[in-house]
């Protein structure tokens, strides 16, 4: 893929993912630092070979304009082999030197999450107890709950001192303390004052008011709380009309904008309770995963409550 332009900058940050473990807030957060420049759309998939990939190098630049120390983007899809297999390389034969984060939650919590996500997208309408025990091969709810797995395709192509590997549960917990984490990674001052003229609007759209520095990585996006699922089919006119009207804007738009526009052709869902055999079971399909993660980051995970 040839590259005939020098306009825009290409990322030398990639949040890899994990669906539904806190990427748009962590998105969201980096976006905030100063010399920090995220992609307005977050999810970009350029090296998923089927979907922007075809778009060009050139094409992927001109998402990262403007002044700044680090330009990156989140697209939880580039952790789902192998559905989407060749990711890393492609990864690696343009930005060989970018930084990477993996952003892991509580596997079991992880797939409920990406299962009320399919269920309240319309992707999904099987019940909980069926849909998370389809068998192996087929069952992207396990395989994206298979942390190893997927960071093992990356350490073929990227030197683990480029990957830095988190929890949603601590930088929901502790987010000044994720986030110094993550800036220190970065190499970018870890104390700083947002700029209220820039954020603003973008608040007081989101969350009815402006932020304080203090306050700055403290808002949470898709709670489960709010999730509702439509009654309206994804080939309805008004759902094609407004996805492709919001496409572009940033997360923290999106979202209540859709939310108001969708709310009266949807239903609220509760999230699922799975029982204790289930989750046994679960574990049980993911044990020797977690058990390769442990070994390779010599570290518990007690945050996740596992046994």
């Amino acid at each position: 893929m040839s590259n005939l332009s020098s306009s825009g900058n290409l990322p030398n940050l990639i949040i890899i993912g994990a669906m539904k473990s806190g990427t748009t807030s962590l998105h969201y957060y980096l976006g905030l630092h100063p010399d920090i420049r995220m992609s307005r759309q977050k999810e970009l998939d350029f090296f998923i070979a089927h979907s922007a990939w075809k778009n060009g190098v050139q094409w992927y630049r001109e998402n990262f304009t403007g002044a700044a120390k680090i330009y990156g983007e989140s697209s939880p899809n580039y952790t789902n082999y192998p559905r989407w297999e060749g990711v890393p390389e492609r990864m690696a034969s343009v930005v060989p030197s970018t930084k990477i984060i993996y952003l892991l939650r509580n596997p079991i919590e992880r797939m409920i999450s990406h299962y009320l996500h399919s269920y309240t997208s319309g992707l999904e309408d099987k019940r909980a107890e069926e849909a998370l025990v389809k068998p192996l091969e087929k069952n992207w709810y396990v395989r994206r709950s298979q942390y190893f797995l997927q960071l093992q395709q990356y350490l073929q192509f990227f030197p683990e001192s480029n990957i830095l590997l988190l929890t949603s549960e601590k930088l929901s917990k502790c987010p000044q303390e994720t986030m110094k984490q993550v800036f220190e990674f970065l190499g970018v001052d870890s104390e700083f004052d947002i700029d209220m003229k820039q954020q603003s609007l973008v608040n007081v759209v989101r969350f009815g008011s402006t932020i304080r520095s203090d306050q700055k990585f403290d808002k949470k996006f898709h709670q489960s709380a709010n999730k509702t699922r439509r009654t309206l089919s994804a080939e309805s006119p008004l759902v094609k009309t407004v996805s492709r009207a919001i496409a572009w804007m940033p997360n923290e738009v999106k979202a209540p904008i859709e939310d108001i526009v969708y709310r009266p052709f949807s239903q609220k869902v509760e999230r699922p309770k799975i029982d204790l055999d289930l989750r046994r079971k679960l574990l049980d399909y993911l044990a020797e995963d977690i058990s390769s993660l442990k070994h390779y980051t010599k570290y518990d995970f007690p945050e996740w409550n596992l046994e």
